[in-house]
């Protein structure tokens, strides 16, 4: 993780996104929190990578024997536990960790959940008891494209292969088995420029940390000819492309 990427999170210190007013339209029946709560029990173990706040893990995440829920800002986890405070959820652990440098116990977790976060599979892999279960959500490259192909930059907008296929090849090298990877479709509907704002402003979606030169503000010009052309009744239009990968140690 390089120092951009990390000054960037640590700036942001959450993932609350509750107070933009946007609607959502999904058209992949697939959720990562439903095959979560169909796939443990309260004697589970979890390992939640890529934490950030913890708000999702202190509101969708079943009962567990116990969750531990890491992420490599430790601005992310001081909200985290700010959060777990107003809570009364039990048997959860926020703590600071580098997702390329797992320090976590071989065999140990009956569930790995990873969403929209760098993973290395093999560090995963080694984690699981046998037959555990690895979910993975992730931000594929075709995310926010058109909008990505106004500004000429963005999340993966430079790679040559989407992220989905390097997580799927890179899980299936480490050893896992009943791999599926599934495309995921959503259109977000935001009611107006700020909300549109406020998330562009809060996620790495317009961001490419292996530029060199320093990240230049929005071009504003740019966003109202995106927003002109894609208003609709329902709000201004963002077309979403995410992936689901499901795999067992």
């Amino acid at each position: 993780m390089d120092n951009k990427e990390y000054d960037f999170y640590n700036e942001i210190k959450n993932w609350d996104f509750s107070d933009i007013n946007r609607t959502e339209e999904n058209f992949t029946n697939w959720d990562m929190y439903e095959i979560l709560r169909n796939n443990s029990n309260s004697e589970s173990k979890i390992l939640d990578l890529g934490t950030g706040g913890g708000e999702k893990v202190l509101k969708y995440f079943p009962e567990a024997k116990e969750i531990i829920a890491t992420d490599f800002s430790e601005e992310m986890i001081k909200t985290a536990n700010e959060n777990l405070k107003k809570s009364n959820r039990k048997n959860i652990t926020f703590r600071q960790m580098d997702n390329l440098n797992m320090d976590t116990p071989s065999n140990y977790f009956d569930i790995v959940v990873a969403r929209h976060t760098c993973t290395d599979a093999k560090q995963i892999y080694n984690t699981l008891k046998p037959g555990g279960m690895l979910i993975i959500r992730g931000v594929d490259k075709l995310d926010c494209w058109e909008l990505k192909r106004l500004f000429g930059k963005g999340q993966a907008y430079m790679d040559p292969k989407p992220i989905s296929l390097i997580d799927y090849e890179n899980i299936l090298d480490a050893g896992f088995k009943d791999v599926e990877l599934v495309p995921i479709h959503i259109r977000e509907y935001y009611k107006t420029k700020n909300d549109l704002l406020a998330l562009l402003l809060k996620t790495p979606i317009l961001c490419n940390f292996s530029e060199t030169e320093e990240n230049e503000q929005l071009n504003m010009n740019i966003l109202d000819e995106y927003i002109k052309t894609h208003s609709y009744e329902k709000g201004i239009l963002l077309i979403r492309r995410y992936y689901g990968i499901t795999a067992r140690k």
